[in-house]
């Protein structure tokens, strides 16, 4: 499978597990997962058609690990913008996680700062590659430190995606270190 097909499946698996279920008829469960036959048969029913060999590769491939697979079903690891329960219990941070961005938004984060915006939480990563590539998506990457000890230790929760991504509710302005010269 080329790396192009490779992205458009992944990215229609994105836009329809995490973000648009209904779009093409979909009901996710509780906990975010569909059955796989059904997921097909809607995508074609919807134009798009793709082989379970194709989705097999998607999930074991993405570099993010963005999908689950169990048994006869698949889900969307984290980032849903419509109501799911992953069933991610709470975890400890280690003491510092990171968050990926770009210069034209650190003076909101500076001012607010990190909001889930349109998910339902913020994403960090546990090291500064990770965040890099994040924040390189949307233009020169700047990344940012959290203080995650310092949070939990004053109640904030975390919780972390099978895929190694840290999930909490928000990040205070207080919890960030702005690099030199952001």
């Amino acid at each position: 499978m080329d790396e192009r097909r490779t992205v458009k499946v992944s990215k229609y698996l994105s836009k329809h597990l995490r973000h648009q279920p209904e779009r093409i008829g979909l009901t996710l469960d509780q906990g975010g997962w569909v059955e796989i036959d059904t997921l097909m048969a809607a995508a074609r029913a919807h134009g798009f058609r793709f082989t379970r060999e194709e989705l097999d590769h998607v999930v074991a491939h993405n570099d993010k690990k963005r999908f689950a697979v169990d048994g006869t079903r698949i889900r969307a690891s984290q980032g849903h913008s419509v109501e799911v329960d992953l069933g991610l219990s709470a975890a400890t941070p280690p003491p510092y996680l990171y968050h990926g961005t770009v210069a034209r938004f650190l003076d909101a984060i500076r001012a607010e700062g990190l909001r889930p915006m349109n998910r339902h939480d913020v994403h960090l990563s546990a090291d500064r590659e990770t965040a890099t590539r994040v924040g390189a998506r949307r233009g020169r990457p700047v990344v940012l430190p959290v203080d995650a000890g310092a949070m939990h230790r004053d109640g904030h929760g975390f919780r972390v995606s099978a895929n190694g991504v840290w999930l909490t509710e928000a990040v205070p302005p207080r919890y960030l270190r702005f690099p030199e010269g952001h």
